[in-house]
């Protein structure tokens, strides 16, 4: 059985709220008696892209627990891998495969640089692809990136979603061991499906988008959108030995 936790989205920018809520997540991971395979922090971890959030990233993501990262919008490559991985500051899709407790996560980079809506370019398909092709067929493959390749009915959300998702949902089809899609960016928990496999998005740590039917506005405005006084969250994967795959949700008093 494999097990590990999903958060996203901490925009730690030097603020105390941020860090607050931040620090309350991973505090609460550190409480648990289980020591997990890993935690994956899907993007948006700094707010600005700047190296000092970084360097606070660096402080307050660190845990017992192997934790897993991957850039999303509002991060800046080079920056990005010079503090947190400790690499040459460059300037191409930062992605990275690592193998955790018998399963493989192929961390993408979604992001394009500049923008807020996402796309695997050519460099990270190809890469996605020899990730794939390299892994046995019985070993569970999870892809995990920053931006959801569907709909998810949050307007303003899905106008700055992923695309050009095709090349990647017919990628997956070619892999059975493919288990599931896991995301961020929403700023809200969802579960749907991509490619036929579970697409799940963990909640955002820092604030949520409030959905058309709780603002009463149906278009890609921002009034009313995002929820600062709703507790963090995040969620927990379960892969069994039948390689069944159970999501749980879990909110954090901050």
């Amino acid at each position: 059985m494999i097990v590990f936790a999903h958060l996203s989205d901490t925009h730690l920018d030097g603020s105390p709220r941020a860090a607050a809520r931040t620090e309350a997540v991973m505090a609460y991971l550190d409480r648990l008696p289980y020591d997990l395979d890993a935690v994956l922090v899907t993007g948006d971890i700094a707010d600005h892209g700047l190296a000092t959030e970084y360097e606070e990233a660096r402080t307050v993501l660190a845990s017992r627990h192997p934790v897993l990262t991957c850039p999303g919008n509002h991060d800046v490559r080079g920056p990005y891998r010079q503090v947190l991985l400790d690499a040459p500051a460059t300037d191409g899709p930062v992605n990275q495969k690592h193998r955790v407790a018998g399963a493989v996560f192929a961390m993408c980079d979604s992001s394009i640089p500049g923008r807020d809506d996402g796309r695997l370019d050519d460099e990270t398909l190809t890469w996605l692809e020899g990730v794939l092709a390299d892994t046995p067929s019985g070993t569970p493959v999870f892809i995990v990136f920053h931006h959801p390749p569907v709909v998810l009915h949050a307007p303003y959300v899905d106008a700055i979603r992923q695309f050009g998702e095709d090349r990647l949902a017919g990628l997956i089809a070619r892999h059975p061991n493919v288990v599931a899609v896991l995301c961020g960016h929403a700023h809200t928990p969802a579960a749907t499906t991509f490619a036929g496999r579970p697409l799940l998005v963990a909640p955002g740590v820092v604030s949520t988008v409030r959905l058309p039917w709780e603002t009463g506005t149906w278009g890609t405005g921002t009034d009313g959108l995002v929820d600062h006084d709703l507790p963090p969250a995040l969620a927990f994967h379960v892969l069994d030995d039948e390689g069944r795959l159970t999501t749980h949700y879990r909110v954090v008093v901050v």
